[in-house]
């Protein structure tokens, strides 16, 4: 009876142990993610003296708020510090990954497609010398969870196949994302999917919604239209003024241009244009 109670006890205990690891997995993929986004704005100054506007900066700290809010539901105890760093310098290493994505599809004049079928080798290369590394390779006589001396069922390799077709449509539509709009917009829309996640959890699986929680995901989906409605803002005044240069006239917005490249509101753009058009 002992032995038995100490089985289930060692039971209780991994089962414990196991649901912590995936709430810190949870807690440390949300917080990279976090991280990533103001990381992008720094390395977006330093590389290419890119400036954001004060509130695309705001925004964007709603949005990184409100995730944190959402995601992060108790204290986590910092204990391994290689791993944090490890953590911090995949957020740079992720963020550059990011910019020159979108400054190579520019610089090339290539589509997703193309960059992705140009990269895709090198990864290969890359992963081929890291793997036997990191992983446990093991040997075909060997059983247990390595990568040759796991059993490969037809439903294993299904699911490989599968994981992989996915794999390579996220880093399409990475590129794609990016190329279309920036790594910063990337970054913003991607926090929804944590909003999706969260939420998904409370009406598909009745998972409990706390109003702390709920406050997060209000947050974060308002910076989330906040940002939407500034980027939509500057590209329709880019566009004013790209047309309006265009035409060979003498512009009536040249006197905004510098309250454009600040981030400026655009309706003394937009009167001025209407005042032009009427005297015309």
């Amino acid at each position: 009876a002992h032995t038995g109670r100490q089985n289930v006890g060692m039971v209780r205990t991994k089962s414990k142990g196991k649901d912590v690891a995936r709430k810190l997995d949870w807690k440390a993929s949300v917080g990279r993610q976090i991280a990533i986004t103001p990381t992008i704005i720094v390395l977006e100054f330093m590389l290419f003296r890119k400036v954001q506007s004060v509130r695309v900066l705001i925004s964007v700290m709603v949005v990184c708020v409100g995730v944190a809010v959402a995601a992060v539901t108790d204290k986590v105890a910092v204990s391994n510090l290689i791993g944090v760093a490890v953590g911090l310098a995949s957020v740079v290493v992720t963020g550059l990954y990011q910019i020159w994505a979108g400054s190579k599809q520019k610089e090339l004049h290539a589509n997703s497609s193309q960059l992705l079928l140009a990269y895709t080798p090198q990864a290969m290369a890359i992963l081929a010398v890291l793997v036997p590394m990191l992983d446990d390779v093991g040997s075909p006589h060997r059983g247990g969870d390595t990568v040759l001396g796991f059993r490969y069922t037809p439903a294993v390799i299904f699911a490989i196949a599968i994981s992989g077709t996915l794999g390579v449509m996220v880093s399409l539509t990475t590129f794609l994302v990016i190329g279309a709009t920036s790594s910063l917009t990337y970054n913003v829309v991607g926090h929804s999917k944590t909003v999706l996640i969260l939420a998904g959890g409370c009406f598909i699986f009745g998972e409990a919604m706390p109003w702390k929680r709920l406050l997060g995901v209000i947050v974060t989906m308002t910076g989330i239209v906040w940002y939407s409605y500034l980027t939509m803002q500057q590209a329709g005044r880019a566009q004013l003024l790209e047309v309006d240069s265009n035409g060979g006239n003498r512009s009536p917005f040249k006197s905004n241009n510098l309250l454009a490249e600040k981030g400026g509101e655009t309706e003394p753009l937009l009167l001025q244009g209407e005042k032009t058009e009427a005297k015309v």
